[in-house]
């Protein structure tokens, strides 16, 4: 379980509201993400830092040809006990990633139809990286044949299906949104899930969950902090670029100066969010859900356009290169239709809407057929949902 300090100081801080002209308490912002209740931390997400590095693991494995499918399978549907990991903790764990997969509350409750069917993607891709891709390890790809091809210049070896896509990229890419975000966004963020049953009246009389130093709403908050800071070595100071989901991607898009600021923006909202919560302070609580909503999903959407900016420039010359950036992009892309709008209860791409991209990706020989203006009007249908421009996210 992770553990976080508090200091006397920011417990002072925490605790103290000040009043606007208005009378509304307002909630005063924690120098960090660190809160305590009789001397213990409150702060808990070990299960979302399990799942980041069975995540992780299982990216690792994706390209190991001596996996099989039932071998990745149990990696993606792990079972407590089962030996699917090098790390014996994580054999221990009672986690998986298919469970969480598609599986939020808000978007996926009342719609298991879509749930089994994104569930059945991941499936899919699994074995055919085993049964596609792997038997091709040391064939020349070409159009229709799955196979090895070389970034110009010597470089990276890609190894992709018949279409040129990285099933593996697919999968990791995949999973930042259907099993990060939507977890994130659409369940631990959402009224129904922090507000559920007694929630909000326990929290009001600081009536703890059963055996534990945390309100049940401060623990669901907690979680979905987890899922984007659940590997950081410390998450009052956090690094970024510390696992291979979320937290990596906010540090690319951080790191592209039209959008420096950004992970200031998500930190504070998380930390503002959960001081509010325990100042019994809903609406700046709700305030900052709705930040967090339109700052990750920009994450996605920022990435997606980035990527099929970057397969232009080598997509005549250098389908290597070209081919790696449209599968992470082609992830991506895939991860949009779990982002979530700021005041709305409904992603910035339906499932339909992502589908036909991908369609139009994939049609005939995929990557060997895609158009530069493809990749152009794609782009442009991505952005104009969002606050950027293709120039600034392409970059």
């Amino acid at each position: 379980m992770k553990k976080v300090i508090l200091s006397l100081a920011v417990v002072t801080t925490l605790f103290s509201c000040s009043s606007n002209d208005n009378d509304t308490p307002t909630t005063q912002a924690p120098g960090s993400y660190s809160f305590e209740r009789n001397g213990s931390t409150t702060v808990s997400y070990s299960g979302q830092t399990t799942r980041i590095q069975m995540g992780n693991e299982l990216n690792d494995a994706l390209k190991q040809t001596l996996e099989t499918v039932a071998s990745l399978n149990a990696k993606f549907a792990h079972s407590a006990g089962d030996n699917n990991f090098t790390d014996p903790a994580l054999n221990a764990s009672s986690k998986s990633l298919r469970s969480k997969t598609a599986a939020s509350s808000d978007f996926f409750s009342a719609n298991t139809t879509d749930a089994t069917a994104i569930k059945a993607e991941f499936d899919s891709w699994i074995a055919a990286q085993v049964n596609e891709v792997f038997p091709n390890w040391n064939t020349d790809a070409a159009a229709g044949t799955a196979g090895k091809i070389q970034e110009a210049g010597g470089g990276s070896i890609r190894y992709v299906n018949a279409k040129g896509l990285e099933l593996n990229q697919a999968i990791n890419k995949g999973l930042i949104g259907a099993l990060m975000t939507d977890q994130m966004l659409n369940n631990y963020l959402s009224p129904a899930v922090l507000d559920a049953g007694s929630n909000r009246a326990d929290n009001d009389a600081e009536t703890v969950a059963s055996g534990q130093n945390y309100t049940n709403m401060e623990h669901k908050w907690d979680e979905a902090f987890g899922y984007l800071y659940g590997n950081e070595p410390d998450a009052t100071s956090p690094v970024l670029n510390t696992d291979d989901f979320l937290n990596k991607y906010l540090s690319r898009v951080e790191g592209d100066g039209d959008f420096a600021g950004i992970a200031t923006d998500i930190y504070n909202a998380f930390k503002l969010g959960r001081a509010a919560i325990v100042a019994k302070d809903y609406t700046t609580r709700d305030a900052q859900t709705a930040i967090i909503r339109e700052k990750v999903s920009e994450i996605i959407g920022i990435r997606a356009v980035y990527y099929l900016q970057q397969a232009k420039s080598s997509l005549a010359n250098n389908k290597g290169a070209a081919f790696h950036d449209l599968s992470e992009g082609f992830g991506f892309i895939y991860s949009l239709q779990f982002t979530r709008k700021s005041d709305l209860t409904a992603p910035y791409f339906s499932k339909s809407e992502v589908e036909g991209f991908i369609s139009t990706l994939m049609t005939g020989n995929g990557f060997w057929d895609v158009s530069t203006t493809t990749l152009d009007q794609i782009s442009t249908s991505i952005a104009a949902k969002f606050n950027f421009t293709v120039d600034q996210a392409g970059s």
